[in-house]
């Protein structure tokens, strides 16, 4: 299996395909001539962004203020579309998050999924994360960014996120344009929702 490192990329983001109500999810990291897009679920991105923050307050607290290169407004803005073409390298499984103090840099490794024979999405209990090789049953990207990178990151992703099918105002849940039924209104929840 391979492993795709990018210390630093030019450009790591978060972005979709499709229309709201059937989007598809990338990371994507560029550097060095070569793209990687690994497909992830939106529940994914918005973890990841919201961890991001929160080491990044982490370390700011432990560390002291201001992070390196971490003032001001964090990091340029880019809202520009995913590189094309856009191929699919793995579907993400695990994520993981660290910090290097070292380099005062932060980690971000996406491990792809192991199917299992039945096709169920299979997580091993021992999951060798951030090891200078990949593991050898699944590919890994592994992206080593700055903390205003990060952040900028974590903005983006969170807009992605966001960018999706407004909620209901009633019960929150998505609105979808086919035709919304809201528990709320109609004074009952169906069952298994």
């Amino acid at each position: 299996m391979s492993l795709y490192l990018y210390d630093p990329p030019n450009r790591f983001v978060a972005g979709t395909v499709g229309q709201p109500g059937e989007r598809t999810f990338f990371l994507q990291a560029s550097g060095g001539g070569r793209i990687t897009s690994v497909v992830l679920e939106k529940a994914q991105v918005s973890a990841l962004a919201e961890r991001v923050e929160e080491l990044l307050e982490e370390v700011r607290v432990r560390f002291g203020d201001p992070l390196p290169e971490a003032a001001g407004n964090g990091g340029d803005v880019d809202d520009d579309p995913l590189e094309q073409p856009i191929d699919e390298d793995f579907r993400v499984g695990t994520l993981a998050l660290a910090w290097d103090a070292e380099a005062s840099r932060v980690i971000i490794e996406a491990q792809e999924a192991v199917q299992e024979a039945d096709g169920e999405s299979e997580e091993q209990g021992e999951v060798e994360v951030f090891s200078e090789t990949a593991p050898a049953d699944r590919d890994v990207l592994r992206v080593h960014l700055t903390p205003s990178a990060a952040r900028a990151f974590a903005g983006r992703a969170m807009r992605v996120v966001a960018a999706g099918r407004p909620n209901c105002p009633l019960c929150g849940r998505p609105l979808d344009p086919a035709g919304h039924i809201c528990p709320r209104q109609n004074g009952y929840r169906p069952a298994g929702a």
